[in-house]
């Protein structure tokens, strides 16, 4: 089963590129991070065109989420993350999709750091910490899979020294990510690729595709019981090549 993650940065200006992605990869379930479009605007006709059924929660500017399935019928468990019935961003979708269960999530950026937003990203992550640990003690096959908005190493950046003070890589949200990994999940991209230059989004300005200058946002993240299911792993870095693009690429997973 391949199983991918893909922040399109706006689903229906970038429809074309992801129809186009979708069937040279031929992914089995798929997550899509920041649609950037309200709930009646979710292009669910060209998806099913292209052979998936979908979930998702959108929003009219910003954020938004989505799980797409083909061939595997999706039970949705959730749309928001459990812990503050004030946060209406759209950040997180869960569901069961072929007895496992997949957790796309959008973590909030954070910047400018200090300051509220980075104090929302922090307590987003408390509350989402609080739902992989409950994931971890059930025993279940689940997958953690999305855009984290969180720089893990400074193997996973370009220059680290330059992001010291941003909230993607400030020392707080780092340990956080650690923290998942002490509790039992495995980065698949890490597992699979333990040395190599892996990035997953390049900014649109100064250059930074062509110049390689990139950063590791884009995780999925296997429970315990799935850690011995990966097969393979990958990051399609041509797709950020493409006409009109997200600045960030496709990432995937092949577990047994």
């Amino acid at each position: 089963m391949k199983i991918a993650t893909y922040n399109v940065n706006g689903i229906n200006g970038r429809l074309p590129v992801l129809l186009r992605w979708l069937k040279e990869a031929k992914p089995d379930i798929v997550c899509l991070q920041e649609l950037k479009c309200p709930q009646d605007k979710f292009p669910i006709g060209e998806i099913e065109k292209a052979g998936y059924m979908a979930i998702w929660k959108g929003e009219k500017r910003w954020n938004g989420v989505a799980i797409l399935s083909k061939g595997y019928e999706i039970t949705e468990v959730q749309n928001t993350l459990p812990g503050d019935s004030d946060d209406l961003q759209s950040r997180y979708i869960e569901a069961i999709i072929n007895k496992t269960v997949i957790c796309c999530l959008y973590l909030p950026n954070g910047n400018p750091y200090p300051g509220e937003k980075f104090e929302y990203k922090l307590n987003w992550i408390k509350r989402f910490k609080r739902r992989t640990n409950q994931l971890i003690k059930m025993d279940l096959p689940a997958i953690l899979i999305g855009d984290f908005n969180i720089i893990p190493t400074e193997d996973d950046v370009y220059k680290p020294e330059k992001w010291k003070d941003d909230a993607l890589f400030r020392t707080e949200v780092r340990k956080s990510y650690q923290d998942l990994l002490k509790k039992g999940w495995t980065d698949s991209l890490r597992k699979m690729y333990p040395e190599e230059e892996v990035y997953t989004f390049w900014d649109y300005m100064y250059e930074s595709f062509r110049r390689n200058a990139g950063m590791r946002l884009d995780h999925i993240l296997l429970s315990p019981y799935l850690q011995e299911s990966l097969v393979s792993a990958g990051v399609d870095k041509e797709v950020r090549s493409w006409e009109k693009t997200s600045d960030h690429a496709p990432v995937w997973i092949q577990i047994d």
